[in-house]
This record gives C-alpha cells, structure tokens and sequence, in this order.
C-alpha cells in the first residue's frame, strides 16, 4: 500500500478497499517462483532481524467436527514491506470425498499507518505459495555442502505437495527419480499422472507403503494430514537425506531426536503436537533444534552431513502478508483493483 491519502486539510483519508479473485491471484503468481522464493527469503530475512510481529496463530475446533478446524494467522511485517494483516485459513479433510479441495482461505491486509483493510484475497493459492517458496527455498539452503537430492520422494500427495513440485521444477531442481505415496490410492495415481503430464523427468514410482520410497529418496516432502506421528523407524532415514516437514506431525520424536532439525520460528514450532514439539516433551529439551531457517541463511548455523536434515515449518502468517502483498501491488499495477465503493461508510463521528 502507497502512502495514506490526505485530504487538502491534512486530514487523513480512508483507503480504497479491493476484492482479489483466486483467477487474479493465480495469474499474479503463475511462472514466477524464483521471484516469490526470493520473497520468502527476504522476508525471513526481515522476521529473523525481529522488524515483524508473528503471534501464535489461533486454533477454532469443533467438538462435533473434530478433524476439522479454522485457524487464525495473524501478523505485521516491517522492512521494505510495511503491512499487517491476517491469514484466516480453514482445513476439513471431509472436503475431498465430496469433490472440494481440504483448505480454503482468505487474506486480509491492513494499511500500516491508519489500520483500515485494504484488501480482501483469496488465499488457499497464496498459502499453497508461500508454503511451497519456503520449502524450495530450504531445499536449496539446506543442500549445500552435501551431494544436490536427485531422488524425491512425496508422502501425502495433494495441493501442497502439487506445489512444492512445482516449485522446485521451477527453481531449477530435476530429478532422476520420483516416489509417491498416499494412503489413498487414487491420490497417488492422481498425482503420478500430474507429474507425467507436467513433463517431470525421470522414472515415477508409486509406492503402496513409505519405507522403500523413504529408503530410495534423497529429498523427502511430507505433506499429509497427519495428526499423529506414523513414521516411526529411525533406521530409515540411516542415509541422510534431506526432509522437508511440511505438514509437521508425521515424524516420531526418536526420529526428530536423531537429526538435524531446522524450523522456521522456534516457538512457533514447538506447541500443538508437532513432532517437534513430541520431542521437547519426551526429552524436557529443545536443544535438538540447530536453528531456524534464516540462521542458515545469515550463516550462523552450519548444516551437518552425517545425519539427516529434518526442515519443519510451522507456517508463518508473515510470508502470507509478503506474498499476499505482491499479489495486490501486481494486480494494482495491472490496472485490474476491484474496488468496493463505500465499503467504508460511516466515517464522521457526529454524523
């Protein structure tokens, strides 16, 4: 958002305030990953400096529906980016059978100098985004120094992992080999297909059970919906390879407690029943944690090579405002804003 608008008398004016489609935020998006990786390391960049505010992010549950849940993101992020905002992002895995995706969402961004929203987007795209940028970009960083990945494996197979493929073809990663596994069996087909018809190179194996694709992969992506560790055998991960966490609760603590672990925010990290969050439990410690992702960036924690690199972000609502801020200053440019007149209408105080 530009400088607040004022009025001849000095007196400050409401924002307008714009409604952006899923088609707008896509085609905002669509082609550029390298660009919004490097966003997302910006933006990390910023958050690790401490110009952001990053409160723990709000669970909604339902007794009745206890899959289910709607979470809050709330966040301000300074630097070069100057917006706050709030992510308000739902997640029911009933959803798929029905024919609808598991996650919908919307993004709300706030000016930074009066506090009025100024946007409203579709955000299941940017979540997706960010989520994805993040895990691209720790692909990278965490590579450095040992052999680059050239078999991937993907365990859960849906949008995200849809994305992060994406996402690493489009940061330049090829691999020879690509394993994937759901415990549905039409997903994994579904994305095997996907990643056929996206020109993926090398051979596509769809594996009935994780160990042998575990076993076989370099880089490892996590993105289920697991709410319980269900990957248990230490013995597995004996070659090293690198795993991007994503969905965060696939992994028994003694795994966690064998490894490398690199999160994105540390506190963030370690509540709700994450994997990390199992093995401060167990171990009434955290000092299994090396750091976070832009402590490796900034180069203040060195990756090792003998043990494996486990990449778990909680999700930060800060990349949401950078990516949902790039999306909003893209379409405004484009000249395609769908501004609400008189969204905001009662505006004197006596009326």
């Amino acid at each position: 958002m530009s400088d607040v608008p004022t009025d001849p008398g000095g007196t400050r004016a409401v924002p307008p305030f714009a409604v952006i489609s899923g088609a707008q935020v896509q085609r905002a998006l669509a082609g550029n990953e390298k660009q919004i990786v490097e966003l997302v390391e910006q933006t990390y960049r910023v958050h690790g400096d401490g110009d952001s505010v990053n409160p723990p992010s709000y669970f909604l549950r339902f007794p009745d529906r206890p899959s289910s849940r709607i979470i809050a993101l709330p966040a301000s992020l300074g630097g070069p980016f100057r917006v706050d905002g709030l992510k308000w992002i739902s997640s029911f895995p009933g959803n798929v059978a029905g024919g609808l995706p598991r996650a919908s969402a919307v993004l709300i961004l706030n000016d930074h100098d009066t506090g009025y929203p100024f946007a409203c987007l579709e955000s299941s795209i940017i979540s997706a985004t960010r989520t994805a940028a993040s895990a691209a970009l720790a692909a990278d960083r965490l590579s450095l120094g040992r052999p680059r990945p050239t078999r991937v494996g993907f365990v859960g197979t849906g949008l995200i992992a849809r994305y992060i493929h994406t996402f690493l073809t489009g940061t330049g990663w090829s691999f020879d080999e690509v394993g994937v596994h759901d415990l549905a069996t039409d997903s994994a087909t579904g994305f095997a297909d996907y990643l056929r018809r996206s020109g993926a190179t090398g051979r596509i194996t769809v594996h009935d059970e994780p160990r042998q694709l575990i076993r076989e992969s370099d880089l490892i992506v996590f993105a289920t919906v697991a709410g319980r560790p269900h990957v248990h055998e230490v013995s597995w991960f004996e070659h090293n390879p690198l795993v991007l966490h994503v969905s965060l609760r696939d992994l028994a603590p003694e795994i966690v407690l064998a490894s490398c672990n690199i999160v994105d925010d540390v506190e963030h990290c370690l509540k709700a029943d994450t994997s990390p969050h199992l093995a401060e439990q167990l171990t009434g410690r955290r000092d299994f944690l090396a750091g976070t992702l832009a402590d490796v960036i900034a180069g203040r924690v060195a990756v090792p090579t003998d043990r494996a690199i486990v990449f778990s972000p909680f999700g930060l609502g800060v990349l949401d405002l950078a990516v949902g801020k790039y999306v909003y200053d893209q379409v405004h440019r484009s000249g395609e804003l769908h501004v609400v007149d008189d969204f905001f209408h009662e505006l004197s105080r006596y009326g």
